[in-house]
């Protein structure tokens, strides 16, 4: 039994990929509590060890032209089938239809692949229309994640492609996409920075309605037969006249002593003539 039979079997019994750590804590606990030979001197293997192994494992089935070989991805090493088998594979899994993805999906999908993270507005800028329903689908789809906030005014939301991105395209990083080195240095439009508010001064407050600010000295009595302008005869017609009463004058005090007149009674308007007197 060789250390590359072993992996090869665990990588093939595992239902789920396996990181070339996990392959190494198995390898160690397999050979706590035995006394096989083996299991003592595969326990002893490192990373380095399980990375030389893989590599030979991949070079022995492409060489050999198994229909199925041993990759890596984001999420660890698992036995995939040939991609040329395709056609024949496919007809197992009948419902299980691949995801197609539409030119705008595919254009917003590269953007966010190559600036990641970035915001929706610079995302906008690049391709001139609008993208909320396009990332609404990648969203659902599993394809991009909201990593965060820009350290701007308003705080947008910032975008980012997520390991299911990564595992369906078969990649492990996003440094492995085609030209990543070139077109990660295109400079591409973003869109302005939302400018700051600045809260307004309490201190200066606007002039109240209606208040109008004197200027020079009061105004001198107009004599009389001179002309008056007419916007003063305006300005003076629209203020409502004073409704003064002219104040009543004090009666006198009677002098001591004297008692008070009664206070007349309303005479009559017609008074009737007095009969003349008899000689």
């Amino acid at each position: 039994m060789t250390l590359k039979q072993v992996i090869e079997a665990l990588v093939f019994a595992s239902p789920k990929p396996l990181l070339t750590k996990e392959i190494v804590a198995a390898l160690r606990a397999a050979g706590e509590g035995t006394e096989d030979q083996n299991a003592l001197d595969f326990a002893k293997a490192k990373a380095d060890d399980v990375l030389a192994a893989l590599a030979e494992l991949q070079g022995e089935m492409a060489a050999s032209g198994r229909a199925f070989q041993i990759v890596e991805r984001i999420n660890g090493w698992t036995l995939v089938s040939d991609p040329a088998c395709a056609p024949w594979v496919r007809q197992l899994y009948p419902e299980a239809k691949p995801t197609r993805l539409s030119g705008p999906q595919l254009e917003t999908l590269a953007i966010i692949a190559y600036r990641q993270p970035v915001t929706r507005a610079d995302i906008e800028a690049v391709r001139g229309v609008a993208v909320d329903g396009v990332m609404q689908i990648l969203l659902d789809r599993g394809l991009v994640k909201i990593a965060g906030r820009a350290e701007v005014p308003g705080r947008p939301l910032l975008y980012s492609t997520t390991e299911y991105f990564l595992e369906h395209f078969g990649l492990k990083t996003t440094d492995e996409l085609p030209n990543a080195s070139e077109l990660k240095r295109v400079v591409l439009p973003t869109a302005p920075a939302p400018e700051e508010t600045k809260p307004a001064d309490p201190a200066v407050q606007p002039p109240a309605e209606g208040a109008v600010a004197a200027e020079g000295a009061a105004a001198e009595p107009v004599a009389e037969g001179e002309a008056v302008p007419a916007n003063e005869i305006e300005a003076s017609a629209t203020e409502p006249a004073s409704e003064s009463e002219p104040e009543a004058e004090p009666e006198p005090e009677p002098a001591p002593g004297q008692e008070p007149e009664p206070a007349p009674e309303n005479e009559p308007t017609e008074t009737a003539a007095e009969p003349p007197a008899h000689e």
